[in-house]
């Protein structure tokens, strides 16, 4: 099963995150299938590859509690409920 959870980077007391796509038996900073975005909590910006999330989400990955906040905010699950209703129209 892929996870879309958080990775964690930078200097001490200058975190920032990454957003990737892993394997649910990997470890946090093990190697990841894709990084799909960043995260900076002290600037509060948030890159994302919303391409990338939108195909891992729509294959079935799970994001972590605070990914699913992150992407609520920028508006990614609303795409994602489109494009599931344009599949089935289809």
């Amino acid at each position: 099963m892929v996870k879309l959870r958080l990775k964690r980077c930078g200097r001490k007391h200058c975190t920032t995150y990454r957003i990737i796509a892993i394997d649910v038996r990997s470890r946090r900073q093990g190697s990841e299938l894709r990084k799909v975005g960043l995260y900076d909590p002290i600037k509060k910006q948030t890159h994302l590859n919303i391409p990338a999330l939108l195909y891992f989400l729509e294959r079935g990955a799970q994001p972590t509690e605070t990914v699913r906040d992150i992407l609520k905010k920028s508006g990614v699950f609303n795409q994602v409920n489109s494009n599931q209703n344009q599949l089935k129209g289809n």
